[in-house]
């Protein structure tokens, strides 16, 4: 299948994983870089027992010795090594799996806080990927990647932020949804009244499909146990 939208298209997206579109001169120095999605009929709320004592079982396993060390692996490294490539310092602004995983050794633990987020957590602890998630009905189009343009907003909210331009962006076929690796824009995200998410993630040099594949199913697994 190709991508569509105004770049380049990631390779080969398995079952309903679909590949956004990549702007050209990031694609060019970035030959690796993807964005992939998924859209799911789901919605979030509080989560069952059995996902909350998967928390827990992984708030037990990942101790502090550790998580010192996880950084090494070579998925967590992969992501901390696109962080410099793009001038972001890791030990500024933390990968998202060294940020969960400092979130758990100051709280103790894994705190469910609902569905979706346990979901996301669940999927980036065990298989070092992350995602995120919008509320499909306020994107427009395909997903992708690019760098953004002057005056341009993040979201379309009437309070959207400016994104300074240059910076890396997800973004639509319309505007900016999130600056790469952050949190999505307000009036972008996922509400109590959203029934249908659009989960996306950015895979980089040195993490390998299978793992990208193994995040999304555990998602899509937690959001239709709910």
């Amino acid at each position: 299948m190709e991508a569509s939208g105004p770049g380049v298209g990631a390779a080969g997206p398995p079952d309903d994983l679909r590949a956004g579109w990549v702007q050209e001169d990031l694609a060019a120095e970035f030959p690796r870089l993807a964005l992939l999605f998924v859209s799911v009929q789901a919605s979030s709320g509080r989560s069952p027992r059995g996902v909350r004592q998967r928390l827990r079982l992984l708030s037990d396993r990942l101790r502090g010795g550790q998580a010192i060390v996880m950084r090494q692996a070579p998925i967590p490294w992969a992501y901390r090594v696109f962080f410099r490539h793009i001038g972001i310092d890791p030990d500024a602004q933390r990968t998202p799996l060294e940020a969960a995983v400092l979130e758990r050794l100051l709280r103790g633990g894994f705190k469910s806080r609902n569905l979706l987020d346990d979901a996301l957590t669940i999927a980036l602890v065990e298989t070092g990927v992350p995602f995120w998630a919008l509320d499909s009905e306020a994107v427009e189009g395909t997903l992708g990647l690019r760098a953004a343009g002057a005056d341009e907003t993040l979201g379309r909210a009437p309070q959207a932020l400016p994104v300074p331009a240059g910076r890396l962006v997800v973004a639509d076929e319309r505007s900016p949804l999130a600056a790469l690796f952050d949190d999505v824009a307000e009036g972008h995200g996922v509400t109590r009244h959203t029934t249908h998410m659009t989960l996306f993630t950015v895979r980089v040099a040195g993490v390998p499909q299978i793992h990208v594949e193994e995040a999304m199913f555990t998602c899509l697994e937690i959001l239709r146990s709910g």
